[in-house]
């Protein structure tokens, strides 16, 4: 007999570690540490829940990134695949020029909005100005390590210069050593930023660097932080996207929220598998392609990686 939870048991257990991660945050929790039985209430003090109840969150990883269909959570029906793109270029060595190239593309194949590291935020807030491509910064990339403050002023400046949409890199290291207080006012503080000025933040998870485990935990805080949208990857963590993540995020936060894949979305047989799967933006360096592919135009090579 098959182990494999069905669909009403899956979203069962994922609302109940999520209400775990709730009470963690709201009262601190009370229940003694250890692991628990299958049967049990399994409280999460302390942000244990990645820990003590550790198979209860494979549970929800095996039976979640089992499932991909288009039917998780809400993908857009009217929009083409192009007018999900953030077209993107962070590499540092991008010149003025090549961040010109990029605008006019977006331009031409009405993408989402450019994505380019804060500094040239003001160059493309103007070549942009009275088009439909917002403007996408990053802020504490690619490492997500600074103190969520500087994190907060970095989108403040960048939404002063013209940023219409924020994404922040999540702090891996509280993620990983289970301090959910401390990840969630790291993102919440950028979040509180971003939406004083109706800006869109989308939270960073570095799928690449995580267990299943913590992608989960890591959905779930940002949820409740308020993100937007959860995103995969930087393109500069040692991996990118794959359709499991993105199966398994969107089945995690629902339908009431991005989800974003980055890194190695080369090509629209990608970026077709990563809409399928639930996401609703794509981040890539290979946009045009991926655009002129949709319209059936030929198309040689792949994208940049990102």
């Amino acid at each position: 007999m098959s182990n494999r939870m069905n669909p009403r048991e899956f979203d069962q257990l994922v609302n109940q570690i999520t209400q775990q991660v709730v009470e963690k945050l709201t009262t601190g929790g009370s229940a003694a540490p250890g692991a628990s039985s299958p049967g049990s209430s399994c409280n999460c003090p302390d942000g244990r829940c990645v820990r003590d109840c550790s198979d209860r969150v494979k549970q929800v990883v095996a039976n979640g990134a089992g499932r991909i269909t288009s039917s998780l959570g809400y993908i857009p029906r009217d929009l083409s695949i192009a007018r999900l793109i953030d077209h993107t270029l962070l590499k540092p060595d991008a010149t003025a020029g090549e961040i010109r190239q990029l605008c006019s593309e977006a331009r031409e194949y009405h993408f989402a909005s450019v994505c380019i590291n804060s500094a040239y935020v003001p160059l493309c807030a103007d070549l942009l100005k009275g088009s439909d491509v917002a403007v996408c910064t990053v802020v504490g990339f690619p490492l997500g390590a600074s103190p969520a403050e500087v994190k907060a002023y970095e989108a403040q400046l960048a939404i002063q210069n013209g940023a219409t949409e924020v994404d922040m890199v999540l702090n891996i290291g509280a993620l990983k050593s289970n301090d959910i207080k401390a990840l969630h006012h790291d993102i919440s503080t950028v979040v509180k930023t971003c939406h004083a000025h109706n800006v869109i933040c989308k939270v960073i998870l570095e799928t690449s660097k995580l267990t299943d485990e913590e992608k989960v935990v890591a959905c779930q805080v940002a949820k409740m932080a308020g993100a937007n949208f959860v995103k995969t990857s930087t393109g500069f963590g040692g991996g990118g996207a794959t359709v499991n993540d993105i199966a398994l995020m969107r089945k995690v936060v629902g339908p009431d929220i991005g989800v974003k894949a980055s890194g190695g979305v080369r090509n629209y047989q990608d970026a077709q598998a990563m809409v399928k799967a639930g996401a609703t933006r794509i981040g890539a360096s290979a946009g045009v392609m991926i655009a002129k592919a949709e319209r059936g135009e030929k198309v040689d090579g792949g994208g940049k990686g990102y």
